[in-house]
C-alpha cells in the first residue's frame, strides 16, 4: 500500500513527540500492536533518530514510520538514513525539498493557498494544514474549494471530538499528537495510550 492509500485508509497519523527516549520507543511499538500503522516521530523529541532507528529495526521494512519537525536538507538525510520512510515537515523549505528529491514520500506543511500551490508544484504526497486550530473546520472547507483533488491532513489541536468535522470538510485523514499520545511518550501509561487509540480508530473508521 502506498502512502497515498494508506493515508486514505488508516485516516490517522499518530504523532510522537517525547522527552523519553525509551518511552517514546515504547509509544510506538504500543501504536503499532494498536493497528495504528501510520506513526511519526518528531525531530524535535528527544533522541528521536534513535528512536526511529530502533523501532524500523523491530517492525520491518514494510511499516509506516515518519520522521516529523523535518526542517533542513540534512534533518532529511538523516532522518532517511535512520530508516523513516515518511517525511513530516511544518512548512515549506530544504527539508521538503530534499526530501522530494530523494524520493520519500512527503507531509508538508501548509497554511495558505500559495504554499498549496508551491507545495503541489513540488510534488509532494499529502499536505498537512497546520497549525489546523488556527481556522479550524470551516478555513479547511474554504481552502479546498479552489484545490478539491488534492489530500490535506490537519494537525494541531485536533482531538477525538474535533476530528468528524475535519472528515466533514473534506480531510482525508488527521494527524493527533498530544490528544491521542498523552504522556505516554514522556513514561506515561500505555494502558490509557491503547484506550485513546481504540477511541481514534472508532473515530476515524466512521
Amino acid at each position: 500500500m502506498d502512502f497515498s492509500e494508506a493515508l486514505r485508509t488508516d485516516r490517522l497519523v499518530a504523532i510522537i513527540r517525547g522527552r523519553d527516549a525509551e518511552a517514546s520507543f515504547r509509544t510506538v511499538m504500543a501504536l503499532a500492536e494498536a493497528d495504528l500503522p501510520l506513526i511519526e516521530v518528531s525531530l524535535s523529541g528527544k533522541d528521536a533518530l534513535s528512536v526511529i532507528r530502533r523501532a524500523r529495526s523491530e517492525l520491518g521494512d514494510a511499516a509506516w514510520l515518519g520522521a516529523g519537525a523535518v526542517l533542513t536538507g540534512d534533518d532529511a538525510r538523516r532522518a532517511a538514513e535512520a530508516g523513516a520512510n515518511l517525511i513530516v515537515t511544518p512548512g515549506l523549505g530544504a527539508g521538503l525539498e530534499e526530501s522530494v528529491r530523494q524520493g520519500l514520500p512527503t507531509l508538508a506543511g501548509v497554511m495558505t493557498p500559495s504554499e498549496v500551490i508551491a507545495a503541489e508544484a513540488l510534488g509532494v504526497s499529502a499536505l498537512q494544514l497546520f497549525p489546523a486550530s488556527a481556522g479550524g473546520p470551516a478555513y479547511l472547507r474554504a481552502l479546498r474549494a479552489p484545490f478539491p483533488e488534492l489530500p490535506f491532513v490537519p494537525v494541531g489541536g485536533v482531538d477525538a471530538t474535533v476530528a468528524p468535522a475535519y472528515f466533514d470538510a473534506g480531510a482525508v485523514a488527521v494527524g493527533v499528537g498530544s490528544p491521542l499520545i498523552g504522556d505516554a511518550a514522556d513514561g506515561g501509561d500505555l494502558d490509557e495510550l491503547r484506550k485513546r487509540a481504540a477511541e481514534f480508530k472508532a473515530v476515524c473508521a466512521r
